[in-house]
């Protein structure tokens, strides 16, 4: 095993016991990279030199207070190119914005700095992620599939091994939807738990950041540094567990493979001694999937105005849609979006009340697309983001075309303890060749 095939959690604690320094770990990655990239082109920018003299500083440290100041000290992290780091261009895979280079860190890059991670670089994305341009990245596995998107970059670079963990965003799918086509574990906290100032808007309602690994204690990690409500990255395992298993209201969507993979992932925690109930989400939940389209597009539309009024045409026709065309949403269709959110969260948490613990139903239709074209259909996600509840991607099974399919966790909001304690328990039984 090369130190890049490590987990991020799985590094730190050789990093912790003095067998591995950030350094060789971070030039592990490198030559990773170096080898793959060429392919997989998960990179927007990269910056070996700084990379590396910023992992000799960190095993510096390390050596000089006898052991890391965190879990993350010295772990190198992914950043989706639409959240700024300062020195290095934010280009939100936008022609207008290939010479911006902010001079200071988003808010959450500025956590896991304070942690001691070493920021690798910026990983390619969808448009403003949200729209026009499509990232170059491709799937890791299959390079005629799409990796997912908008966080298409970062989940490809850690389903592929170039770094152990990386941001990601998610306004209706887009950080679970990849984490499902690549194999890899996310995490999208509940809404508004992770400080955005410094990351690219979309919608202010839907926008969360969170991050990819490759098991469940690489993303607890990471929520413990973001100091989520009440987790702590060294809670065991669930050791009673009622899991609801929920096709959704969109069933309909997915391809056969996801919904014979979600039965036998029931099969396979029923046999392990795990209680599966099946439920079905409240009346009224089919008409969400309208209603996020409805906050997207509507809260879209005065974060692309300006873009519109300097740019004119020259911008992609998705966000001139949402300015001038036909994705303007009518003032009394959005008030109507907002009251149904609220309602359904209200409605999804009184099925935990006397409930399951986690609802767990697909992470997306079906396997990664054929082709760059798409990023694939977030219908899976979008109303979950909708509900701003926290969500957590675990691999399950492989589709007909050998290429990744995955479940979502649910919890209520701001229980992402639940939600980790829950995945500690159902990961070693859905992905045991993953954790």
């Amino acid at each position: 095993m090369e130190p890049y095939d490590l987990s991020a959690a799985e590094a730190s604690a050789a990093i912790a016991d003095g067998s591995l320094t950030s350094e060789t770990l971070v030039r592990s990655c490198l030559s990773r990279i170096a080898a793959r990239d060429p392919v997989v082109k998960a990179w927007s920018y990269l910056d070996a030199r700084q990379a590396i003299a910023d992992a000799r500083e960190c095993d510096k440290e390390i050596a000089t207070h006898g052991g890391p100041k965190t879990p993350l000290h010295g772990i190198p992290i992914g950043v989706k190119d639409i959240i700024d780091v300062e020195g290095m261009p934010t280009t939100f895979n936008s022609v207008f914005y290939q010479d911006h280079v902010p001079s200071r860190d988003a808010e959450c890059v500025r956590v896991v700095r304070a942690c001691g991670a070493v920021i690798l670089g910026k990983t390619d994305t969808v448009e403003f992620a949200s729209g026009g341009r499509k990232a170059l990245t491709t799937h890791p596995m299959n390079t005629g599939h799409s990796p997912g998107g908008s966080s298409s970059g970062s989940a490809a670079a850690v389903g592929d091994h170039h770094v152990p963990v990386a941001f990601g965003t998610q306004t209706a799918g887009s950080l679970i939807r990849p984490a499902s086509y690549n194999g890899i574990y996310a995490l999208k906290p509940t809404h508004a738990s992770v400080a955005w100032p410094g990351a690219g808007q979309y919608a202010p309602s839907l926008d969360t950041i969170g991050w990819y690994g490759r098991s469940v204690d690489d993303v607890a990690m990471m929520a413990a540094a973001y100091r989520l409500r009440g987790v702590d990255q060294a809670a065991p395992a669930a050791q009673t567990l009622t899991v609801g298993l929920c096709k959704t209201p969109y069933a309909d969507r997915c391809e056969p493979a996801t919904l014979e993979m979600l039965e036998s992932a029931g099969k396979r925690l029923a046999a392990a001694g795990i209680t599966v109930t099946e439920v079905e989400m409240p009346d009224g939940f089919v008409e969400l999937s309208e209603m996020h389209r409805r906050v997207m597009f509507g809260e879209g539309m005065s974060h692309f105005l300006a873009e519109y009024l300097e740019q004119g045409e020259a911008l992609s026709p998705d966000f001139v849609s949402r300015v001038v065309g036909g994705d303007v949403i009518p003032a009394e269709a959005l008030r109507e979006a907002y009251d149904a959110a609220a309602a359904g969260r209200r409605s999804l948490e009184a099925m935990f009340d006397g409930g399951p613990d986690v609802i767990m139903c697909p992470s997306a239709t079906g396997e990664a697309p054929k082709g760059l074209t798409s990023t694939g259909d977030y219908v899976m996600n979008a109303f979950l983001t909708l509900l701003h509840v926290p969500l957590l991607a675990i691999p399950a099974a492989s589709g007909p075309s050998g290429l990744p399919i995955g479940v979502q966790i649910v919890a209520p909001r701001f229980d992402e303890p639940r939600l980790i304690a829950a995945a500690r328990r159902l990961a070693p039984l859905l992905a045991p060749d993953r954790i």
